[in-house]
């Protein structure tokens, strides 16, 4: 690596901090010095409090940008996104020379499906993808969505123009009203911004780079386990990722003195990540009780909600439900972030349909956040794509389309449940030895198996069942058909392997 990179990005801004990690995959070494550089530079913002004041309260309202609506402030942007290509252009070359470099990164459920597809097995199962399936084992689309689809194709009025830099207004506003419901003080007294992403991963990306700009402490607290993108969404958005302590392996539950323990032990003003439902991989949710009490701890010590919001509705049945733990948060008045995907719920999985929301304690503070938003945007997708919104707002602005919705989604949810009990009856009828109630006691697509690696391997080899090492399994690609099998490998596996 050119010292003279190197030493740029030792003393750089967010954007450099998101190189720095991304260099930390090819040479942990050019790293290290750069980090402990930097630490020293990073100091809290004194207008960022946390017992009345905006933790935001700092961020500079952005002038507009004579094309788009965006800052000239992006000039600068542009000029870090230059030095990122330059980077990335040696990740090119590196892969090349050598290309083992970056196997480990490799996402554990494609590798699955890899496998799968090779296999030529007539009864090979994949429960690695994480996408719905029917009875039938076939992706699905959604009766409401193609009803939809249609509309907007037989308006004739529609035109294929750039969307704002935050994307369709209604598909925001009626993001925002489904997360936090229609009646949300926040809502109405205009204090949430919310903006147009790429589905759940690029509403992420967004404010992970929106924080790494903003907000005076730069540390993420994730749960352990949890998505195998969430480290890297984080990193390269300029955060440091710190874990918490989320399942027990002796329980298959969650380890709630242990999450309390380390969430107790966060610095003030850390950032903590929370799943909103149906927590990705374990299906292990905290009661409402418990959240209660991870709500008075954070607000006590001023940390920082961001929460991944990506099975709303997909996991009960109930949208309202499911969204139980953001409106719990908003509801005491405090700042939190969230993000939104319609991958799963409407089954919008290749349209990239998100939303990012910020609230915040007051209405001038949300809008001097969006035009911020609008710097990290424009560099980065310059204005989201207009098709999945449209969908997604033609079903929420239309009653009786959006109750046809919550019906379908609702046989999702309900068909998911029933694979739970279906295949926790078919392990109680075999006398599988262990306790199996942790899989009707998860919820959401997902379900932590307990099973080990050395378990998961017998199950492929010997019964074509493909999952990922960790035992995690798609509920979702389950069929009545397909439980036998799959009980059958499981007692294999348990009373062969152990």
């Amino acid at each position: 690596m050119h010292p003279q990179l190197s030493s740029h990005l030792a003393h750089g801004s967010a954007t450099d901090r998101r190189l720095n990690s991304l260099l930390r995959h090819i040479d942990p070494s050019i790293a290290s010095s750069s980090l402990s550089s930097m630490d020293s530079q990073i100091s809290a913002s004194p207008t960022s409090g946390f017992h009345g004041d905006s933790v935001f309260a700092h961020v500079a309202q952005a002038p507009e940008d004579p094309i788009l609506g965006c800052s000239v402030g992006d000039q600068l942007c542009y000029l870090h996104l230059s030095l990122l290509f330059s980077v990335l252009a040696f990740l090119l070359i590196e892969l090349y020379s050598n290309p083992g470099v970056f196997v480990k990164f490799v996402n554990r459920s494609s590798k699955v499906t890899v496998a799968y597809n090779k296999d030529p097995s007539p009864i090979k199962l994949n429960l690695g993808v994480g996408a719905y399936r029917t009875e039938e084992g076939k992706p699905v689309v959604l009766n409401v969505v193609r009803k939809a689809e249609q509309l907007l194709v037989n308006d004739r009025s529609r035109v294929k123009e750039y969307l704002p830099i935050v994307g369709l207004a209604d598909f925001n506003k009626l993001s925002a009203k489904l997360i936090f419901g229609a009646d949300s003080p926040a809502i109405q007294e205009n204090r949430v911004t919310t903006v147009q992403c790429l589905s759940g991963t690029g509403s992420l990306r967004v404010g992970a780079e929106f924080l790494g700009r903003h907000y005076h402490e730069h540390t993420i607290y994730i749960p352990q386990p949890t998505w195998g993108n969430h480290p890297k969404i984080f990193n390269l958005g300029g955060l440091s990722v710190k874990y918490y302590r989320y399942y027990d392996p002796a329980t298959r539950g969650l380890h709630f003195q242990g999450l309390l323990e380390d969430l107790g032990s966060a610095p003030t003003g850390a950032i903590v990540l929370l799943h909103a439902c149906a927590h990705n991989p374990t299906g292990v949710d905290p009661t409402l009780e418990q959240l209660a009490q991870i709500r008075q701890l954070m607000r006590s010590k001023g940390l920082l909600p961001f929460f991944d919001s990506a099975y709303q509705g997909f996991a009960s049945g109930s949208l309202d439900a499911d969204a139980q733990s953001v409106r719990m948060f908003v509801a005491d008045g405090g700042e939190c972030l969230v993000a939104q995907s319609y991958a799963k719920n409407m089954g919008l999985y290749g349209e990239r349909v998100g939303a990012l929301s910020i609230v915040c304690k007051n209405a001038d503070v949300a809008t001097r956040v969006e035009s911020q938003l609008r710097l990290v945007i424009r560099p980065m997708f310059s204005n989201p794509p207009i098709h999945g919104a449209s969908i997604v707002a033609t079903i929420l602005k239309d009653s009786n389309m959006y109750d046809e919705w919550t019906v379908e989604l609702k046989a999702m949810a309900d068909r998911i449940i029933s694979m739970r009990h279906k295949l926790f009856e078919a392990l109680r009828a075999k006398g599988t030895p262990g306790d199996w109630s942790h899989i009707i006691k998860q919820i959401g697509m997902f379900t932590f198996t307990g099973l080990n690696s050395e378990q998961v391997a017998f199950m492929t080899k010997e019964y074509h069942i493909y999952m990922t090492s960790d035992g995690r399994i798609s509920m979702a690609g389950l069929s009545s058909k397909t439980v036998p099998h799959l009980a059958d490998a499981i007692h294999a596996a348990v009373t062969c392997v152990g």
